[in-house]
C-alpha cells in the first residue's frame, strides 16, 4: 500500500518522473508489475465489505410477509439465498443490517397489511402505496413499531376506522391514510402525536365533526388535509389560535359556519382551500397574511365585499366563485389576473374580470 501511496503521490506532483518510472517497468518488469496489479483489484473494496449484511431476525419477518401476501412477482427478489438488504422495496441500515425502510408501491398485490410487520422493531419508514387490491383494516401490531417516523397507507381499499392507536406512535411526522375507504369519525387522539408535520385524511369516507382536540396538538400545528370526505358542523374555534406551517385543506365536506377566524394578519399558512362547503361568513371583515399565496372559497355562503387587503398578496391562485358576494372586485395587485370563472355566479359581484359596476 506504501508504493500505492507514493504512485499516488509522484501522478499528482512529478508527473514527468512517473513517466520515466513507467517506461522502466514497462520494458523490464511487465510480469511482476502485472502480477501487482492483479493482486490489488482482487482485494475487496472497502466501501462494499463496509456494508453489514441484513438481519437474520428482520428476514424471517420479511419472507413472512411475503407468504401472507401470496408471494407476488413484485417481491420475486425477496429470495431467501440472497441477502435481504439487496432485495427490491426495502432498505437496510448500513451499520447494524437492521431493516429500517418498507416501501411497497405501484405492485398487483392482493390481500391485507401483513400483522408482521410490527416485527420489524427497526422500521422507521412503512409505505403501502397504490395498491388498489390491498383490504382489511391496518392490524395493531404497527404500534410495535417505536422507531417510526414516516407512515404512508395511501391509494389502497383499507377500510373501517382511523385506529386510535396510530397515537401510540409518537415518533410519526408523517401520516398519509388519503385515497382509502376509511368510515367514521377522526379519532381526537391523533392530536397526541408530538412531532407530526403534516396529517393525510383526504379521499376517504369520515364522517362527524372535526375533533375539539385538533385545536391543540402536543406539538406544532401539523399542515392539515381533511377533504373529500363527509365532515359536517362547524371548526372548533380554537383553530383560531393555530399557526398552520403551510398547507389547510378542508375543501369537499358538509362543513358550515364561521369560518373567517382561521384568517390573521400574522398566520404563516400559505395555502387555505375551504372550497364546496357550507360556510357562512362576511369576507370583508378578514385580514389576510402576506404569506398567502393559494385561496380557494368556491361554492360556499360567503357575503360581503372583497377586502382591498387581498391586492397585497402574492396570489397563484384565487377563487371564490359561486358564493353571495356583492360590490367592486379590488383593483391592483394580481386580482385581475384570474379569468372571471374565479368571480362568477355571486350575488352582485362587479369589476374586471367581470362586468363593469353600474
Amino acid at each position: 500500500m506504501v508504493v500505492v501511496i507514493e504512485f499516488d503521490y509522484h501522478i499528482k506532483h512529478h508527473f514527468g518522473k512517473l513517466q520515466k518510472m513507467k517506461s522502466v517497468l514497462s520494458s523490464k518488469f511487465i510480469p511482476i508489475f502485472s502480477l501487482f496489479c492483479l493482486v490489488l483489484l482482487s482485494l475487496p473494496s472497502p466501501s462494499l465489505s463496509a456494508h453489514a449484511k441484513c438481519n437474520s431476525d428482520d428476514k424471517k419477518v420479511l419472507l413472512k410477509i411475503k407468504q401472507d401476501l401470496n408471494n407476488p412477482y413484485h417481491l420475486a427478489s425477496w429470495n431467501p439465498d440472497v441477502d435481504c438488504c439487496t432485495w427490491y422495496a426495502m432498505k437496510c441500515d448500513r451499520n447494524t443490517g437492521r431493516v429500517i425502510a418498507l416501501t411497497i408501491f405501484s405492485g398487483n398485490i392482493s390481500g391485507q397489511i401483513p400483522p408482521a410487520v410490527g416485527d420489524l422493531p427497526y422500521l422507521q419508514n412503512l409505505e403501502f402505496h397504490k395498491l388498489t387490491n390491498l383490504t382489511g383494516q391496518i392490524p395493531s401490531t404497527i404500534t410495535k413499531l417505536v422507531r417510526l417516523n414516516f407512515l404512508r397507507l395511501s391509494w389502497t381499499n383499507l377500510s373501517g376506522p382511523v385506529p386510535s392507536f396510530l397515537s401510540q406512535l409518537k415518533n410519526l411526522t408523517f401520516l398519509d391514510l388519503s385515497f382509502n375507504d376509511f368510515t367514521g369519525s377522526i379519532p381526537p387522539s391523533l392530536s397526541e402525536l408530538p412531532n407530526l408535520l403534516a396529517l393525510h385524511l383526504d379521499r376517504n369516507k369520515l364522517t362527524g365533526n372535526i375533533p375539539e382536540s385538533f385545536g391543540k396538538f402536543a406539538g406544532n400545528t401539523p399542515d392539515l388535509y381533511l377533504s373529500h370526505n363527509m365532515l359536517s358542523g362547524t371548526i372548533p374555534r380554537s383553530f383560531g389560535d393555530l399557526n398552520f406551517s403551510s398547507w389547510m385543506d378542508f375543501s369537499r365536506n358538509k362543513l358550515e359556519g364561521d369560518a373567517s377566524f382561521l384568517f390573521g394578519k400574522n398566520k404563516t399558512v400559505q395555502f387555505i382551500d375551504l372550497s364546496r362547503n357550507l360556510f357562512q361568513f362576511d369576507i370583508s371583515k378578514v385580514e389576510f397574511s402576506e404569506n398567502l399565496v393559494y385561496l380557494d372559497l368556491n361554492h360556499n355562503k360567503i357575503f360581503g365585499s372583497l377586502p382591498v387587503g387581498l391586492t397585497q398578496l402574492q396570489l397563484q391562485l384565487f377563487n371564490v366563485s359561486y358564493n353571495r358576494l356583492c360590490g367592486q372586485i379590488p383593483q391592483g395587485g394580481k386580482l385581475q389576473s384570474f379569468d372571471l370563472y374565479s368571480y362568477f355566479h355571486n350575488r352582485c359581484l362587479c369589476g374586471n374580470p367581470l362586468t363593469a359596476c353600474k
